[in-house]
């Protein structure tokens, strides 16, 4: 194992060291380091901003990448009133939205705030307030587990869904490379820049920005929100939060549940913390599960399993959740 826990690069701050750590911060790096891991080891794993992971004690035994990459360009698009930005994985995804939103580049102003990297976006289809990467994402440059080449996928070559995409269960085995976007320049830019603004406010006040807030030291939202039958959902209290998100293939109505509602009538309550434990649920809503100080990955996980069965028990509802575990 190496010496550096990978607590210490994440946002929730849990976990052991890695078998091996690698930092990249140029394109030919990247390539060259995953080219000798894949080789050598049939499991490793890719770190960008360390936000939506949650790291064994006792740490990965595996190497581990960690892409610092930069650079973003715009370029011409062949739509009217749009323009093509390209951005290197390493990015910060809120620096990204920054630079967007101060160009005039309208698209990403929503999802303002989102920890992360550029290139772990499309691996989860990143989204909030309504929007989400799939709204404006081409296609992004994937080097591949398979050729050890840099190939082009297309938004829909990653059949991006909730939260999810191909990358995100294995269907592809590689690593993102850069992500290009296509956005609007017809939003003035002022009008933009309030949305930024307004969205890091409502999302500073749930902890949900990273900052010495103890609140915002999570892996950000800990579940899903689960997608049911609408059949399903009329048993549930009248006051439950539900939104319509399409159909079955057999043509059933489906909708869009809130996982914090859930949580929340389900007796968990914000702050919330099993006897003992160093975790706890935020004490500004109830979807995020934060390190209060010396927490362990196991007591994450504890009081993650806790707050499913008590859902379950209520609800008859499974919730997912959406950090990835690393062990």
């Amino acid at each position: 194992m190496t010496g550096t826990p990978l607590s210490e690069l994440t946002t929730l701050g849990v976990g052991g060291p890695a078998s091996e750590l690698v930092q990249v911060s140029t394109r030919e790096e990247l390539v060259a380091a995953f080219l000798d891991v894949s080789a050598e080891h049939d499991e490793w794993r890719v770190l960008g901003g360390g936000s939506n992971i949650v790291v064994a004690d006792a740490g990965v035994n595996a190497p581990v990448i960690r892409i610092r990459t930069r650079g973003i360009d715009a370029m011409d698009s062949p739509q009217p009133g749009k323009v093509r930005v390209r951005a290197e994985a390493g990015e910060g995804w809120d620096d990204l939205v920054a630079w967007a939103v101060s160009k005039g580049f309208a698209g990403l102003e929503s999802l303002s705030g989102i920890p992360g990297t550029v290139g772990a976006a499309p691996i989860q289809n990143i989204g909030a307030y309504g929007a989400e990467l799939a709204d404006t994402l081409v296609s992004i440059e994937w080097l591949d587990e398979n050729t050890g080449e840099i190939e082009t996928l297309s938004a829909t070559d990653l059949q991006l869904g909730y939260r999810t995409s191909i990358l995100k269960h294995g269907g592809r085995r590689g690593i993102v490379v850069s992500v290009l976007l296509e956005l609007s320049t017809d939003i003035p830019a002022a009008e933009l820049a309030a949305t930024r603004a307004e969205v890091l406010k409502v999302r500073a006040s749930k902890g949900m920005v990273l900052s010495d807030d103890p609140d915002s030291r999570s892996a950000g939202s800990f579940f899903m929100n689960p997608i049911v039958r609408e059949t399903f959902a009329r048993d549930l209290p009248a006051d439950a939060p539900r939104y319509p998100v399409g159909h079955t293939e057999s043509g059933e109505s489906l909708v869009k549940l809130s996982a914090a509602w859930l949580i929340d009538n389900a007796g968990i309550r914000k702050g919330f913390a099993l006897p003992g434990s160093n975790a706890a649920v935020s004490s500004k809503h109830t979807l995020a599960i934060t390190n209060r100080g010396g927490a362990t990955s196991a007591q994450v996980w504890e009081l993650a399993r806790f707050i499913e069965l008590r859902v379950q028990q209520t609800f008859g509802i499974n919730l997912v959740p959406e950090p990835s575990y690393w062990n």
